[in-house]
């Protein structure tokens, strides 16, 4: 974990351990899958348990993918892995991804890491735990300064519904070719909304200048954490600083709802280094995930996939 100024230690275990699993492995996200037409499948053994959901790829080929899971004892995870044999056997699937939450020793059950990552493998959080003065003074001076600022100018913070979407999805194209960062198609996120929101796993925060919604985000509530999923923001407005206060607003209420963590969720100093500035502005903490790991099937399939991926 690095470290930088005035923060309070996050823990990676302690982190991992106490948020009982990742949003991406609950019941609501495997319904969510489906929405999409996805197949998925809810494995559970003696102690281990983890969704698995198919990816098509063309040429009717597939792979199999286990985001952040399996959840449980890792004493279980050959249990798990020939439930999922049994899975690929009959999807004719190339490969399985895992993208674990900790160190499940994969490389000794015949995984291979790799470069094709999913999921953010760096992230920074918060411990809501603590008192709201401590969390504001761990911040960076100049986020402290832009949440005041942003006070003063009048922003205002509100909830939305799925009457905003379109509003928040404008922002997001726009933030997207801005910071160069890829993005799902709009009726992903409508989807989200239409199946993640009415069960209070996702919720939409927007912030209001003159009335106008200048800054929106996204953001998932499951387990003991608060997800920041998405963000946009409109760029003529930047001088309000409406996106830091956007996020202030959400923390506290995160931390009156009772939640341990606060995920700020991806950061990367080289493919998205103003958004990772603007994170870490919150939290010097850096959680460094496992990685990507796949389990190979069909070796000759797995080849053409890796080779046509470097060349698409």
């Amino acid at each position: 974990m690095k470290m930088g100024f005035n923060s309070h230690k996050i823990e990676w275990n302690q982190f991992v351990s106490q948020n009982n699993g990742s949003f991406l492995q609950s019941w609501q996200w495997g319904n969510f899958q489906e929405s999409l037409f996805r197949k998925i499948w809810r494995i559970e053994t003696q102690g281990l348990k983890g969704l698995v959901v198919k990816y098509d790829l063309p040429l009717g080929k597939n792979y199999l993918y286990c985001p952040r899971g399996p959840i449980g004892q890792s004493s279980e995870l050959q249990s798990f892995l020939k439930e999922v044999k049994k899975i690929a056997k009959q999807e004719k699937s190339i490969f399985l991804k895992i993208e674990p939450e900790r160190d499940l020793k994969l490389l000794d059950h015949k995984f291979r890491k790799s470069s094709k990552q999913i999921q953010p493998s760096h992230t920074v959080a918060l411990d809501l735990a603590r008192p709201e003065q401590e969390i504001l003074s761990a911040m960076h001076q100049k986020t402290r300064y832009s949440i005041r600022l942003a006070q003063r100018k009048g922003i205002k913070i509100k909830s939305g519904n799925h009457d905003q979407i379109d509003t928040f999805l404008d922002l997001l194209v726009e933030t997207a070719k801005r910071n160069k960062f890829h993005i799902h198609s709009k009726d992903y996120y409508r989807k989200i909304m239409d199946v993640l929101e009415p069960e209070g796993i996702v919720k939409l925060f927007l912030a209001k200048y003159q009335d106008r919604v200048i800054a929106a985000n996204l953001v998932g509530f499951f387990g003991k954490t608060v997800t920041y999923l998405h963000g946009a923001s409109n760029y003529k407005a930047r001088q309000t600083t409406a996106s830091y206060l956007l996020q202030w607003h959400i923390i506290l209420q995160a931390k009156e709802l009772g939640f341990k963590y606060y995920d700020l969720w991806g950061i990367d100093n080289k493919k998205w280094p103003g958004v990772t500035r603007f994170k870490k502005g919150f939290s010097s903490n850096e959680i460094i995930y496992p990685g990507a790991f796949d389990l190979v099937y069909r070796p000759g399939w797995y080849l053409l996939y890796n080779l046509a991926r470097r060349i698409l």
